[in-house]
């Protein structure tokens, strides 16, 4: 006898308590908390746990999900799985959904694999659309800025992209503040606004209030949308008694390296996790809390390897302010 398979139907009351917020100046919102597929989305990992992860945050009230072309390992390994549950489990609900995708990064060999190339970034495109098996994406970025290829080239690929409709809005990620003043400027001349910029943001890596980039954004209505709030892993309470087995310092060839796990930054989490445990939180909940602080960020960007830790940051939203003391406990941690 053939066994049935059950077939996913989200939770009824999965927009009740997520909090969304509007993107810059645009139409569009965004969920406080989206989930990336950088990390355990790829063709190494665990299939099964990858469609649970991604079902319990849509039942949660997750409606954005991150992808880029060189997600994996292997590289476009994340948007083949990701096209895989699309079809699955979500195929009723694109139009719920918000995925995104970028090209910047190393793809194929060859002068046109990579960077900024109006070549690369549309050929890019076409790859990643077919890996996941739809005709568009919501939002497509640049991955990183290119030194040696003109900024209107890049842009006007982005550009070209909205045009043809094959993505519905433009954004960059990793420009900082002076180069996305010159590619907010091309964009909107245009005629297609930047919606939103990707930097990296935490508590352990604040480049982006030391180069001016969020007040750049604040001025010209971008939305901003965090990587690695979490700093890798380190704003939680998996490395506060030393690297455990399994965890991304212990791995090889990951963005988190062991040197990295220093005795002080290590130091400042237990101090940061007392903080955190009197405003009755997680380290990570406190984490994403303090970088949504800034009206400017639009959403967090979050990495998980387990149905748990989805749930554990979608919780930060229960508790998204701050007292004037906690902030100030904070920075004499952090300084």
């Amino acid at each position: 006898m053939k066994k049935s398979i059950k077939k996913y139907v989200p939770a009824e009351n999965r927009y009740a308590d997520m909090k969304y917020n509007r993107c810059g100046r645009s139409g569009l919102k965004l969920p406080a908390i989206s989930l990336g597929l950088w990390h355990n989305f790829g063709g190494v990992d665990d299939f099964e746990n990858c469609r649970k992860m991604l079902k319990r945050a849509f039942d949660l009230g997750i409606t954005h999900f991150d992808l880029a072309n060189n997600y994996g390992p292997p590289a476009g390994s994340a948007e083949i799985n990701f096209g895989k549950i699309l079809k699955k489990d979500f195929a009723g609900y694109r139009d719920e959904l918000v995925i995104s995708t970028k090209a910047g990064y190393y793809m194929w060999p060859g002068p046109y694999g990579e960077w900024g190339s109006r070549k690369y970034i549309l050929a890019s495109l076409e790859q990643s659309l077919k890996r996941m098996g739809i005709d568009h994406v919501d939002i497509f970025y640049h991955h990183r800025p290119d030194p040696d290829t003109p900024l209107e080239e890049s842009m006007s690929a982005l550009e070209q992209a909205v045009r043809q409709g094959k993505a519905i809005y433009a954004g960059v990620s990793n420009y900082r503040s002076q180069q996305m003043g010159f590619a907010a400027k091309m964009l909107k001349s245009l005629g297609v606004p930047c919606l939103i910029h990707q930097p990296s943001y935490s508590m352990f890596n604040r480049w982006v209030e030391e180069d001016g980039l969020l007040d750049v954004l604040d001025a010209q209505g971008i939305g901003c949308i965090v990587f690695s709030p979490l700093a890798q892993g380190m704003l939680t309470d998996k490395y506060l008694k030393g690297i455990p087995e399994g965890s991304r310092a212990s791995k090889a060839g990951t963005f988190l390296k062991k040197d990295n796990v220093t005795e002080e930054k290590v130091a400042k989490a237990r101090a940061l996790n007392e903080i955190a445990k009197a405003r009755g939180q997680t380290l990570a909940q406190m984490a994403l809390a303090w970088v949504m602080r800034r009206k400017t960020v639009t959403s967090a960007l979050i990495g998980a390897s387990s149905v748990k830790q989805v749930e554990d940051c979608v919780a930060c939203t229960k508790n998204l302010e701050f007292s004037k003391e906690e902030l100030e406990g904070i920075e004499k941690i952090l300084k």
